[in-house]
């Protein structure tokens, strides 16, 4: 008899998601929760408050500092560009953020510009 084939589930295709290249900083670090350091290491963002022009944002390894709202900082070009990182151990990322973080993609006219939708009826 011939052998039968088991079923190999198929990988599940991951949906891409697309964002405005110039979206406004602080709403796209709520949206995606995660933070590149200087050095290059992807951390998980705990809580972000804001405050003004800054933000208060802590880590889920404990880390806590300040950010200005700027869309052409560092981190924000980091995060669009998705330059070589490593991921934070302390910070316990799951692999579906990171997987959905790599299907993400940032377009100068094409996407979502994460604008709060009004709740009037």
């Amino acid at each position: 008899m011939a052998d039968i084939p088991e079923k190999v589930p198929k990988k599940k295709k991951e949906r891409k998601r697309y964002y405005r290249k110039r979206v406004e900083f602080f709403r796209l670090l709520q949206k995606m929760k995660l933070w590149p350091s200087r050095k290059r290491i992807l951390h998980g963002i705990k809580s972000i408050e804001i405050v003004g022009k800054q933000a208060i944002i802590t880590t889920h390894c404990g880390e806590t500092f300040t950010a200005y709202n700027s869309k052409n900082s560092r981190v924000a070009r980091h995060l669009r560009n998705k330059w070589d990182m490593k991921i934070c151990r302390a910070c316990n990322i799951p692999s579906w953020k990171i997987e959905k973080f790599k299907a993400t993609r940032f377009s100068q006219s094409y996407g979502s510009n994460l604008v709060e939708k009004d709740n009037e009826g």
